[in-house]
């Protein structure tokens, strides 16, 4: 009979030294582990199953092939997730599902290399620091570690685009609702979507996603509405805060972030979605405004343009540029320039401002960034530069009715896409809106050309907004 993870996490040679200090705090990852590979449960162990999958049915009778953490953070989610996977790659056969000299591989998903290393870290303590399973290590890499039964445990990042290529045996996903927006606009299906098929072979494969929760969309939202509280969903969902899953966490901690702003610390630490923060517009009002195939256009002699920029200093942020004109009440965008970091700024000024004029732009609007040095760089190549009159999230909010109306004709930039579907609105304590781009994503398109489509109102004829260069 093969063992059990809690017997594994009980043996004093394998995984119990782990849990040694403080057993009961561990319990109700016991009940979660129980849940999720179909073992016996104690009642304590059965309440704590009910309550956090939010119905009143008996436990699992098998195994899960997919299973979904919705925890407060600091609950322990990026320990459990390496335990599972040293656990799958070490006590499960999958040998006679792989083909001669093919690897089984057990992906880790996090949301960056950081966070990543940190898991790494876990699973390399746990399968070196216990002799029975050190000797099952054959090769060790910085992000990888082979294992003598064919089995890989790999670290990855959260792309769609390298996840592919693999015989997943497992797929686990490490705070899924905040996965970076660089790819996608919702690169958490993306991934779970390039990942299936890999798992597609192998009969017992398991898919466990983890994540402090965050708006109401994405994957994580859309598994916990429809499976969470039914006994015979297809998927486990699991719904704790941070001191049910680790009570070891101070309750003076929560209570001091409680008072700082209650609808974050809710989803921080209590584990509930978030209901200040919504989607600013969908997918669909920006590809209806979108025509497909155009890049670029080029001047032509009838039109006034108008340009907007987003400076950066090069380190972090993209420079951005966006140059565009009226026609009617519809606000057409002709050109776009991103340079990504790292750059040279004084050389990116120097090539938009001759982007600028080939467009008979001698005025440019532009961010409230860094004092002078925009009007200083673009003075000295015959560009003036003003301060934009409006924050970026009035920018935005102005530019929303343009979108659902169809009233402005952006250009096929897969990224300006990305970017436009990925900002959040958020509501403040003060019941104040403000839109931005949601954690670990990117808006400098997205601003730039929110900044020139909305300024085309204030650069139609007659105006002074973007005098026409004189040859």
């Amino acid at each position: 009979m093969s063992v059990t993870l809690l017997a594994a996490m009980d043996d004093p040679k394998l995984f119990a030294p782990w849990f040694a200090r403080n057993p009961q705090s561990w319990s109700a990852w016991r009940a979660f582990i129980a849940a999720l590979f179909g073992y016996a449960m104690t009642d304590d162990e059965l309440a704590t199953y009910r309550a956090c999958c939010g119905h009143n049915g008996g436990p699992p009778l098998e195994a899960q092939s997919e299973a979904w953490l919705v925890c407060g953070r600091r609950a322990g989610k990026s320990f459990v997730l390496a335990l599972i996977a040293v656990y799958l790659g070490c006590f499960r056969e999958y040998r006679q599902f792989l083909a001669p000299g093919e690897r089984g591989v057990i992906l880790i998903i996090a949301t960056d290399r950081r966070q990543a290393r940190t898991i790494f870290r876990y699973a390399r303590a746990l399968l070196t620091e216990v002799d029975m399973l050190k000797r099952m290590v054959e090769a060790e890499r910085s992000e990888e570690i082979d294992l003598s039964n064919r089995i890989t445990i790999e670290i990855g990042t959260a792309s769609f685009k390298a996840v592919r290529g693999r015989t997943l045996v497992a797929m686990l996903g490490d705070e899924v609702a905040f996965w970076p927006a660089e790819d996608s606009a919702s690169p958490d299906y993306e991934v779970i979507d390039a990942v299936r098929p890999g798992m597609a072979t192998i009969p017992n494969a398991v898919m466990l996603m983890a994540s402090s929760p965050y708006a109401r969309k994405g994957a994580l939202w859309d598994a916990y509405k429809r499976y969470y509280g039914k006994p015979d969903a297809p998927a486990l969902v699991w719904q704790a805060a941070t001191r049910t899953m680790n009570p070891s966490v101070r309750q003076s901690v929560i209570d001091e972030a409680m008072e700082r702003d209650p609808a974050a610390a809710s989803a921080e630490y209590g584990a509930i979605f978030r209901t200040d923060v919504e989607s600013f517009v969908s997918r669909e009002a920006v590809e209806a405004c979108t025509t497909p195939g155009l890049y670029e256009r080029p001047r032509a002699s009838a039109h006034r343009y108008f340009g907007f920029v987003d400076p950066s200093g090069g380190s972090a942020d993209s420079f951005t540029l966006a140059i565009g004109h009226a026609e009617g009440k519809v606000g057409i965008l002709d050109a776009v320039r991103e340079r990504k970091p790292p750059f040279v700024p004084s050389e990116v000024v120097a090539e938009f401002a001759a982007l600028l004029k080939s467009y008979g732009i001698t005025k440019v609007v532009g961010d409230r960034y860094a004092g002078e040095w925009p009007r200083e760089a673009f003075r000295g190549h015959g560009i003036t530069y003003e301060a934009s009159a409006a924050p970026k999230s009035d920018l935005y909010k102005d530019l929303l009715p343009k979108l659902n109306s169809g009233e402005v004709d952006l250009l096929d930039l897969p990224r300006l896409t990305t970017q436009l579907v990925g900002l959040e609105r958020r509501t403040s304590r003060g019941g104040r809106d403000s839109i931005d781009h949601g954690p670990g994503g990117h808006d400098d398109l997205a601003n730039a050309v929110a900044g020139c489509l909305v300024g085309l109102v204030g650069a139609r004829p007659n105006t002074i907004s973007c005098t026409p260069l004189r040859i």
